[in-house]
């Protein structure tokens, strides 16, 4: 399965790197955080509640009631391949509560790929005892901060603005390395029951700078086997904007209901979406939140709406989606959240768990 996930790697990161694609730049970063907005099917833009914000929009921070709060989150990917791993931090910047800020840490990873360029010895035998292992693993830190401008009467309203300066680091073992910085902007408007925001990603356009480090062992094994040696590169991340509306509804004192919708707009488009296929991407997300007394939560949720062509039919489409499902525990300052998505077409059985820490102070 190891093997699987290296040919994986390296069809996507050559294909990225030799084609300077901006489209597939940073892609983990579009994954999320948090299995509670995973499970809504990343409908969450205006309904984050707490550090996690900090990925989804920061300028919800300041509604997190706690002073100091912690998060982190744990998932498998393809079967155990890869693992998706998340930690946030979030506190109170001053006495009204009106300021918050946030640093958050991602990272998606690969380990123990085989590296099998130096499998044959000086002589040219095959010796097994060359055969190392590398890891091919993103990182990114995301530094938060959000403030409310306007505070409304009603509780948890107003209208707040918060951002994000985020490093990307990219490693694929000792071959290559990149860096990157970003920014991102957003903004709220919270009135009674209705929840309104705006996520603007990679505003200044994100760049990676990469360099590549082969030995002659391994760039003579790279030109014999008919591949290129790549060379130091640049790739960019173009700017994004989200669009999201949600609604509270209270039926009684104990059950809730909060629906949301959000879409995506990019450059980034594809001829398998639904809306405007081409070169303007228009991605909508779909979820649902069922809460019981707000200590128990039943999330659903839905994206990547797709018209592909048929397997079965090759001159036919189909529809596609990905669905998404979660449960949701509160027991005092301690929240267990949990995510089963899927990461490939409807049917494929490509599914991920995620789990989700959230610790109040």
């Amino acid at each position: 399965m190891k093997n699987i996930g290296f040919v994986l790697v390296c069809i996507s990161f050559w294909s990225a790197i030799h084609a300077q694609a901006p489209k597939f730049s940073n892609d983990f970063l579009n994954i999320g955080v948090g299995a509670r907005g995973l499970a809504l099917g990343s409908a969450i833009t205006s309904t984050s509640n707490d550090v996690t914000a900090g990925y989804w929009n920061p300028s919800l921070l300041p509604y997190n009631s706690s002073k100091f709060q912690v998060a982190g989150q744990h998932a498998q990917w393809y079967a155990g391949i890869g693992n998706y791993d998340y930690v946030g931090f979030g506190k109170k910047l001053d006495s009204d509560g009106k300021s918050f800020g946030a640093v958050s840490l991602i990272r998606m990873g690969i380990d123990d790929i085989p590296n099998t360029l130096r499998l044959r010895g000086p002589d040219g035998s095959i010796d097994y005892s060359r055969i190392t292992s590398f890891s091919v693993a993103d990182y990114a830190l995301l530094i938060s901060y959000g403030r409310k401008l306007k505070v409304f009467e009603e509780e948890n309203s107003g209208i707040n603005f918060g951002g994000n300066v985020k490093i990307v680091h990219r490693s694929f073992g000792s071959f290559a390395k990149s860096i990157g910085f970003g920014i991102d902007a957003s903004f709220s408007y919270n009135k009674g029951n209705l929840r309104l925001s705006a996520m603007g990603r990679d505003i200044t356009t994100t760049f990676n700078a990469y360099k590549f480090s082969f030995t002659d062992e391994e760039k003579s094994t790279l030109q014999l086997s008919g591949n290129d040696v790549p060379s130091s590169s640049t790739e960019i991340t173009l700017p994004k904007v989200i669009l999201g509306a949600a609604y509270k509804i209270q039926l009684g004192e104990k059950i809730g209901i909060l629906p949301s919708l959000d879409v995506e707009f990019s450059g980034n488009g594809t001829q398998s979406q639904l809306i405007l296929p081409g070169s303007f991407g228009i991605d909508p997300r779909v979820g649902i939140e069922i809460d019981f007394r707000k200590k128990v939560f039943l999330r659903l949720g839905a994206n990547n709406f797709q018209s592909i062509l048929s397997l079965i039919e090759p001159d036919k489409k189909e529809f596609s989606v990905q669905p998404s499902g979660g449960l949701g525990i509160k027991f005092g300052r301690f929240t267990i959240d949990y995510a089963l998505t899927n990461i490939g077409n409807a049917g494929t059985g490509l599914y991920s768990n995620y789990v989700s820490l959230v610790l109040d102070f």
